[in-house]
């Protein structure tokens, strides 16, 4: 087992996975920039060492810096959390070439999945199920065009390194073409450097449902279960639960089966995620594979029991996995993204020093956060401050418990989106699972 685990995030999974290692009995490194000098993560962890300014190219995306004060703390693994370099191939690459253990994919592992054209072509020899579209990459717009009028308008083009949203266009007819090629490209070579595309059916109001998974150094891989991620804005998740009120037993056997095929197909070690597109007909359809823990990895812990962090340090350690299947038993969890913006003014974000702090409790309530009063949320990085997870015997006593949880969670001095996810919470189509991916659009927090 390693003997010292070096952090390399910031914020509220940097304290939960130093959580996780204290407990595990493993000293923990946490790695901070300027702006985060009074984060929770840097007291809590056994070391802490500043590597660069505020801006994240300088700071928790400097690999030098990192691997620097991996070395200076004889560090012998490193967690990259998510985001940051969580699932950057050049990093897991030097880690190996230092001797640190990478507790993540290998970078052949993330070369074959973080490129979306590859990661397809992939999940097609495993026999995972594709949305119709390009058989590769487009050469040009011309194809484009073709392999659009091939499939049928609505059409979305994706920039094979995009993410978040960036480089994604849907196309509801010809003449949009151009523009939205354009733009596409445009943005996604100033986003990631790349302006390669690939096209697909664009599959309307669907929900989006992932698999929890996780893959040993022996071959076996297992799954946890579904979540649905279908409330989301502009393809930002901001509230996630598991299971999904739109999945039933023998769906949930078949999406986890193909998932563990995909995941078999490249021999895959650790936690991750494969994510599907679901139409109303209960279709499901291949959109991409995390090769790292997720946001909203608490709502499966909850509902099974089970704490992925320590598997993803077990699975690097080399120790096997049961290869059991993970199916929710009589439980139901949800979880709320609170995020530093203000839900009334175009989700405007809020930075600023907390004046005022009250965070909810009881049973079946938990937050993962980094925040307390007196703490400034700086400008620099992601808007989440805080993430809070219900468990309960049904939905609707988790509905009911977030909605409590949430009118006694007390942040003063910055806007936060809580008063939106108490409007969802009594949402008659939110409770009667009644969504898609496309609610966001329509929902209005002043009704």
């Amino acid at each position: 087992m390693f003997k010292k685990i070096l952090i390399a995030n910031r914020g509220e999974i940097a304290l939960r996975i130093i959580r996780t290692c204290k407990e595990m009995g493993i000293k923990t490194v946490a790695v901070y920039s300027t702006a985060d000098r009074d984060s929770l993560h840097v007291r809590f962890a056994d070391e802490a060492v500043c590597i660069g300014p505020a801006p994240s190219p300088l700071s928790y995306l400097n690999i030098p810096n990192i691997i620097a004060a991996a070395e200076i703390t004889n560090t012998d693994a490193i967690h990259p959390g998510y985001g940051f370099l969580s699932e950057n191939a050049k990093f897991s690459e030097i880690c190996r070439k230092h001797g640190i253990k990478f507790i993540g994919a290998s970078p052949e592992m993330i070369n074959s999945m973080g490129d979306k054209s590859n990661a397809k072509d992939t999940m097609r020899h495993a026999g995972v199920p594709l949305i119709p579209g390009s058989d590769g990459l487009l050469e040009d717009v011309k194809e484009g065009k073709r392999v659009a009028a091939e499939v049928g308008y609505p059409v979305i083009i994706k920039a094979t390194a995009g993410g978040g949203g960036r480089g994604m266009r849907i196309i509801w007819k010809e003449d949009e073409f151009d523009a939205a090629w354009d733009s596409a490209r445009q943005e996604s070579k100033a986003a990631f450097g790349n302006d390669a595309m690939y096209l697909e059916k664009y599959i309307e109001e669907p929900r989006h449902i992932e698999i929890q998974l996780a893959g040993d150094q022996y071959g076996t891989v297992c799954h946890m279960s579904e979540r649905d991620c279908s409330i989301q804005r502009r393809h930002q998740k901001l509230l996630e639960e598991c299971p999904s009120p739109f999945v039933n037993q023998e769906m949930r056997e078949k999406m986890g089966n193909a998932a563990k095929a995909g995941a078999a197909a490249i021999g895959y070690e650790g936690v991750g995620t494969i994510e599907f597109l679901v139409d109303k007909h209960k279709n499901f359809y291949f959109m991409e594979m995390n090769t790292r823990i997720q946001v909203e990895h608490p709502v499966t812990e909850e509902v099974i029991n089970f704490d992925l962090v320590k598997e993803q340090i077990l699975i690097a350690a080399g120790v096997p996995i049961s290869g059991k299947d993970y199916f929710p038993d009589n439980k139901w969890a949800l979880e709320c993204r609170i995020n530093a913006e203000d839900p009334y003014n175009n989700f405007r974000p809020s930075p600023g020093k907390i004046t005022s702090l009250h965070k909810p409790g009881g049973h079946g309530v938990r937050v993962d956060t980094h925040i307390y009063a007196g703490y400034t949320i700086p400008s620099n990085y992601d808007s989440m401050i805080a993430k809070m997870i219900v468990t309960a015997q049904t939905r609707n006593e988790c509905i009911v418990k977030m909605d409590r949880a949430l009118s006694e969670f007390i942040v003063e001095g910055v806007q936060t989106t809580i008063p939106l996810h108490q409007k969802l919470m009594h949402n008659e189509d939110f409770r009667n699972g009644n969504f898609t991916t496309a609610f966001m659009n329509t929902f209005d927090i002043n009704k």
